[in-house]
């Protein structure tokens, strides 16, 4: 996918980029005038979601304690940019059981999860990718999509036309007609996604979307989550990962969810966002290649040493 940050280049006549050397035998143009500050290349907007005081237990355990968050549109001058939450933590720590609260097929026993109004979510209001892609195995690719329209209020006929555009724009109008165990590990977790999207969703939350994949069938999940977030203005995914490459290469903000620790080193039990990292912030954000920069590595290698300890 390209990079939406990148600028266009220049019209033919148009004077070489800042900091080009003038042609030869050129002088270098004087500098324009400063009219004001800079504008910012990013502003935050609106809050989209928010977790305050987030609690759950379970048979006796306690899974989250007092877990506290919020996400905010990102708005860039000229570009739909949209909203990508990473979610690191170790196994057993609370990860899904947390998207299942923000989904609200589940509810805390305190605290409340709230999107866009500081209205709570309804069920069915937020999309899920589950890991293991739970499509109709009996039904086509198309007759699965059409079946999570018509599920969520669309006509037979809306949901059929939605499902045409969604397939030829995630590459599987030639697969419109296969069952899902036709398909490979990649095609249906698209066709999973493509589901979520037929009847159109601000949010969605996917589950360890990145395990199992080769490198090939990786970068095109990066770069499918991406578009998926930048279709609209509005749109928030949150992935649950244990990829902390691919969660910094995905995202613009990175939630770290772990336990405190005993003097001796033991877990207290209830998680929480231990550490959050703004890449938009850190200028990590929306770049290709990025991860190729010093800047990358040593906030992985940082990240890497701090999941020990959550």
């Amino acid at each position: 996918m390209s990079d939406p940050a990148a600028p266009p280049p220049p019209p033919s006549g148009a004077p070489p980029p800042a900091g080009a050397p003038p042609p030869s035998g050129a002088s270098s143009p004087a500098p324009a005038p400063v009219s004001g500050p800079r504008p910012p290349a990013h502003l935050s907007g609106q809050v989209l979601l928010t977790a305050k005081d987030v609690s759950l237990s379970l048979g006796g355990n306690k899974i989250l304690d007092k877990l506290c968050f919020e996400v905010r549109d990102r708005m860039r001058p000229g570009v739909t940019t949209g909203q990508i939450v990473g979610l690191l933590g170790p196994s057993g720590v609370g990860k899904t059981r947390l998207l299942r609260l923000i989904a609200a097929l589940d509810q805390p026993d305190a605290g409340i999860i709230t999107g866009m109004n500081g209205s709570p979510f309804a069920a069915g209001q937020v999309g899920v990718v589950f890991q293991q892609y739970p499509v109709l195995k009996h039904r086509t690719v198309e007759q699965n999509l059409i079946v999570g329209g018509v599920a969520n209020g669309m006509s037979h006929g809306e949901a059929k036309e939605r499902s045409r555009i969604l397939l030829e724009r995630f590459r599987l109008g030639d697969r419109a007609r296969y069952y899902p165990g036709q398909l490979s590990g990649g095609q249906r977790q698209r066709v999973a996604i493509a589901q979520q999207l037929v009847k159109p969703k601000t949010y969605l939350l996917m589950d360890e979307p990145f395990s199992g994949l080769d490198p090939q069938a990786l970068g095109e999940v990066i770069e499918l989550v991406m578009e998926v977030a930048h279709m609209n203005e509005l749109n928030t995914i949150i992935l649950v990962t244990h990829d902390i490459w691919a969660a910094m290469l995905t995202s613009d903000l990175l939630l770290l969810l772990g336990r405190e620790r005993t003097p001796e080193g033991a877990p207290i039990p209830g998680a929480r966002i231990r550490h959050s990292y703004d890449l938009v912030e850190r200028g990590l954000a929306w770049r290709k290649n990025v991860d190729r920069e010093p800047k990358f590595l040593e906030l992985e290698r940082e990240i890497r040493e701090r999941f020990q300890a959550l």
